[in-house]
């Protein structure tokens, strides 16, 4: 019997790496993990804030915790990152969480090629890095489970957003792609659509300048919920064995107005686009 089949619930007593663990939604699966009975490596492109978060952990409950530097976007870094998890944590990974993003907005026609680029390498190329390196390992070690950080942007199409909205909409189809191949290896796979929640990832992004306190209210007024809530859904959706973690309000009426008739929407989109341009001048 594979490992997988053993623990019907993967997020407890796991033997996890969590990407982008140094702050908001990552740290908080760390935590959380953590407070669950697991080990957990904590990587980060900010081997500092990886640490803090480990430090935390150690701090509060009795599980070990290891910082680990790491540019997901880099295949060499994740590759050497699957190989050193092993060994910090003297047991085979059981499930991984591809976490790290960065944020990016403006039209079209503003954004730079390069800004694509740095947005694809940490967004999209971080997330296939984790699940290439990591998904023999569970293999070989008889199963486990995968969540990918994507976002309810994978799917909303919201106007000045492309960049993110295509590297988003792409960890999605991933997901769902891996789901199904992966069934039978006993390897579970879950895939995070949270609307806004409070963490540095728009502090973070490179935003245009007139975005910036109307994401402030934003956050401040519509997050309806923080990133230990969706830490706590997205893990409980994984014990049971479901696919989506649609966590807020706003995210599941979009998910069902897109089903629901996806041109209607794109039309109603296009209707109030203006609106949002008028509030961000």
């Amino acid at each position: 019997m594979g490992l997988f089949r053993k623990k019907l619930q993967p997020s407890k007593n796991a033997y996890a790496v969590v990407t982008g663990a140094g702050s908001g939604i990552g740290r908080s699966f760390a935590l959380e993990l953590a407070r669950r009975g697991g080990d957990i490596v904590c990587a980060d492109i900010n081997l500092q804030a990886a640490q803090e978060t480990a430090d935390l952990i150690q701090s509060v409950t009795s599980s070990h915790a290891y910082a680990v530097q790491c540019d997901v976007g880099d295949k060499a870094s994740v590759q050497a990152l699957a190989d050193q998890a092993e060994q910090l944590l003297g047991h085979a990974v059981t499930l991984v969480i591809n976490n790290a993003g960065v944020g990016l907005g403006g039209k079209f026609e503003e954004v730079s090629l390069e800004d694509w680029q740095w947005c694809m390498h940490v967004n999209l190329w971080g997330v296939i890095h984790g699940c290439h390196y990591f998904v023999p390992k569970l293999k070989q070690n008889g199963g486990g489970a995968i969540i990918n950080v994507a976002s309810a942007a994978g799917y909303t199409a919201a106007p000045e957003m492309t960049a993110y909205n295509v590297t988003k909409s792409s960890v999605l189809a991933l997901s769902e792609t891996l789901a199904s191949e992966l069934r039978s290896a006993n390897i579970r796979v879950n895939v995070l659509c949270p609307t806004l929640v409070p963490t540095n990832i728009m502090k973070n992004g490179r935003l245009p300048s007139r975005y910036s306190g109307l994401a402030d209210k934003l956050l401040m007024n519509h997050a309806f919920t923080t990133s230990e809530e969706v830490v706590r859904k997205t893990l409980s959706q994984l014990d049971a064995g479901k696919l989506y973690t649609i966590p807020q309000p706003d995210a599941k009426l979009f998910w069902w107005l897109k089903r629901a008739s996806p041109s209607m929407y794109i039309n109603l989109l296009g209707m109030g686009y203006p609106i949002f341009s008028k509030l961000t001048k």
